[in-house]
Parts: C-alpha cells; sequence; structure tokens
C-alpha cells in the first residue's frame, strides 16, 4: 500500500514539473516576439544603369533612411567637399570615383634622411661604412705611415707580402725619393728591394715579394721594413721603420686585409753591456688591472754554445719581494734583436702599487733547457727601483689608462 501511495505522489509531480515547463516556454515566445518588429522597406531596388559599377543617383521617391527629427550636420573634415541638397534638409556626398587612389604620405627631403622616415623606407645611415681616417688624422711627430699585406701559404710554404704604399713621408729635403727594403729577422743580410719612387713623400708601391720560409719557423721571424729616402748622389738615408713579428693571427684568414703601421725611428744609442728591453706599462685604477706589453729587445749576448736557440722574456708580479704571478712571451728563433709585442695583464690593487714591482728577465733556451738568463730589469717604487725604472713606474701612475713606453738597459743575470 505504501509503494503505490509513492508512486502516485512521484506521478503527480512529474506531471506538475512538465505543466511549468510548458507554460514557461510560451511565456518566453510571447516575449521574444514581442520584442522584435519587423521594419518596412525603406528603400527601393536600384535600378540598374548601363554605366557597370558606378554609383547610381538617389532617387526623389526613396523614404529617408534616418527619421526627420535627426539633423544632419556635416563634420569640419568633410566640409571641403561637393554636397548635394536632398530634400528635408538632408545632403549627400555627390558621386566621384568609386575607387579613388589612395593619398602618398609626403617623403622627407633629402636633408631630413636622418632625423625622420616614412613607414617601409630605409635609413641609409644604418648601412654606412665607418669613415677610414688612416690616411687623414697622423699623430704629431709622425715619421710617416706604411700600408703592406702579409699572407702565408702552407702548402708551398711561402710568405707572400704585398708593399702597397706610404704617406706623409719626412724627407730631409724638400723633395723625397722613397725605396723600401724589407728583412725576415733575424737573417739580417738578406733582404728584398722596391722600387724608388721619385719626387713624392706619399709614393704608391704596389709590389708583391716572396719570402721562402719553413712553416715551423714562421711564428718566430719579424718583418722588417726599412723606409729609405735616396739623394742625388745616390746615398740612402733611413726615414723611419716598421717591425712586424710573424705571429699565428696575423698569418690566418683573408690575405688581402691590408694593415698599416706608423714608421719608427732607429736607436743611435749603443746597446747598454747586457743588451736592452723596450716595454709597456699601463695601470686601470677602475679595474685594478696593470698591463705590460713586451715590445723588443736589442744587443743582447747569446751563448754561442747553444744550437737552435730562441729568446723569450719572463714577466713576474711581486709583492713586498714575494712572487704573485709569472707570464712568459713566446720564444723567438735565436736573434740578438727580438720583436714580441706581446701584452699581458696583473690583477693589482691601488693600494698595492707602493709595495708591487715588476721584474723582466730575458732568457736564452734551447731543447730540453729550461732557459739560461741573459739579462733582467726591476721597475717599481721607491722602495725597488732608482733612476729611469723609477720614473718609468711613476709616469705609469700618474697618468693612468695611458701607455707610458721606454726603454730599459738589462742587469747582470742572477747566477743559477
Amino acid at each position: 500500500m505504501a509503494e503505490q501511495v509513492a508512486l502516485v505522489i512521484g506521478g503527480v509531480s512529474g506531471g506538475l514539473l512538465l505543466l511549468l515547463l510548458l507554460v514557461s516556454c510560451c511565456l518566453w515566445k510571447r516575449l521574444c516576439v514581442s520584442s522584435y518588429e519587423e521594419l518596412p522597406s525603406t528603400l527601393a531596388p536600384a535600378p540598374r544603369s548601363g554605366q557597370g559599377d558606378k554609383l547610381c543617383q538617389p532617387s526623389r521617391r526613396t523614404r529617408p533612411s534616418r527619421p526627420p527629427r535627426v539633423p544632419f550636420v556635416v563634420p569640419p573634415s568633410l566640409r571641403g567637399r561637393d554636397w548635394m541638397p536632398l530634400h528635408r534638409g538632408e545632403w549627400v556626398q555627390a558621386p566621384g570615383d568609386p575607387c579613388p587612389a589612395p593619398a602618398l604620405l609626403p617623403h622627407p627631403s633629402g636633408g631630413n634622411l636622418g632625423n625622420a622616415f616614412a613607414g617601409g623606407t630605409i635609413n641609409p645611415e644604418l648601412y654606412r661604412l665607418p669613415e677610414d681616417k688612416s690616411e687623414t688624422e697622423f699623430p704629431e711627430g709622425c715619421l710617416g705611415r706604411l700600408w703592406f699585406s702579409v699572407e702565408y701559404q702552407q702548402e708551398a710554404e711561402r710568405l707572400l707580402v704585398g708593399l702597397i704604399k706610404a704617406r706623409r713621408l719626412q724627407a730631409p729635403s724638400e723633395t723625397c725619393s722613397p725605396l723600401v727594403k724589407l728583412h725576415l729577422l733575424p737573417d739580417e743580410r738578406r733582404f728584398l728591394q722596391s722600387k724608388t719612387k721619385r719626387k713624392t713623400s706619399s709614393p704608391q708601391f704596389d709590389e708583391h715579394f716572396i719570402f721562402q720560409v719553413s712553416s715551423k719557423s714562421v711564428t718566430q721571424r719579424v718583418l722588417k721594413f726599412s723606409v729609405y729616402h735616396v739623394d742625388r748622389q745616390k746615398k740612402h738615408r733611413l726615414l723611419g721603420q716598421v717591425l712586424f713579428p710573424l705571429k699565428s693571427e696575423t698569418l690566418v684568414g683573408d690575405g688581402g686585409r691590408v694593415i698599416w703601421r706608423d714608421l719608427e725611428a732607429e736607436s743611435l744609442e749603443p746597446p747598454s753591456e747586457f743588451g736592452d728591453l723596450q716595454f709597456s706599462l699601463s695601470y686601470n685604477n677602475y679595474l685594478s688591472r696593470l698591463t705590460v706589453v713586451v715590445l723588443r729587445a736589442r744587443g743582447l749576448r747569446l751563448q754561442e754554445d747553444r744550437s737552435i736557440a730562441s729568446v723569450f722574456v719572463k714577466v713576474s708580479l711581486m709583492n713586498h719581494n714575494k712572487f704573485v704571478k709569472c707570464k712568459k712571451t713566446s720564444a723567438v728563433l735565436g736573434s740578438a734583436n727580438p720583436v714580441y709585442n706581446e701584452t699581458f695583464s696583473f690583477k693589482a690593487e691601488p693600494t698595492e702599487l707602493d709595495t708591487a714591482s715588476l721584474s723582466l728577465m730575458v732568457l736564452q733556451s734551447s731543447e730540453g733547457d729550461k732557459g739560461h738568463p741573459l739579462g733582467r730589469v726591476v721597475v717599481g717604487p721607491y722602495m725597488y727601483a732608482r733612476g729611469r725604472e723609477l720614473e718609468h713606474w711613476n709616469e705609469m701612475v700618474s697618468k693612468p689608462k695611458e701607455l707610458a713606453k721606454s726603454w730599459h738597459a738589462l742587469c747582470r743575470p742572477a747566477e743559477p
């Protein structure tokens, strides 16, 4: 009996829910229909004309597209155009070209190319190569400048040297007739020579020379250019020279790369007893970096009993006479006048400059030999150095970030 009552109650409840759902649907349809009204056709069908896609004139019988109570006002930006009056105070634009050409943006003048550019254009200033000032800017007291190229052919073991030009040569007389001699150091006996250019201080040579040198020793050689002036008596007067070490990085890559160097005067002072060493010093107080550039040596007293000997320089940073760090140059095949042009950097705080010093020692080594000292020089503050060595150190400290270059006489090396 309880089950029958539950079924009756469930059926009555379902019927009531179904009835409520139907009533809700009917009310929703009535509300949707009453919220929309059918719009009357306000425009008559446009008659076809024989002019194709051109705009047609509006018909007089056409009802207005907006209520007459809404006035039409021409915007200020469109008042300069032609407008046709219609009935009830409305205006419409006169028919024109249905496909007008788009207005082009004004192109800036040539004088303002670097300031403003229209979209899609290219600024040529961004693609302009930096100006070459090697022929216009010369340092004060420059003896001249020489342009050349170097290339090494590994398979043929040939060194190709291109002598290109020279500029601003300082001749001893009004006219200059230069020529260039090329040596491959340490061999100073054999040389190649260019043609003499008459009455010009800026000669154009465009000559090529070939040196036969093995691949094992080429990186230990130095290319020397000596520029001479030939006077009327056919005498050669040295105007300056360029020393170019043949390092590995200078022999790889494109052989057509042009290199230029300023001429340097030949030192007329005789070398010291144990030879001389030239190097540059620089200190950057912001980076706490001490830089040493070992340039060259001259007049070294080599040990003749050593075969296939090479010469290198050991640079040591000392603090309170205690060893801090040591670096070495590459070895140059036994020459009494080796050229290095190698740079080394050391970490040194500004407060350490009063207690630090640099020791540069020139050594000669052979196969299986640690090295025989040929001479030594120490630069530093008053605690460790005097004379030219002290002046060089003080010049470095007083002119931060500038290279101070100087020759130094080598002292007797300490016995091993």
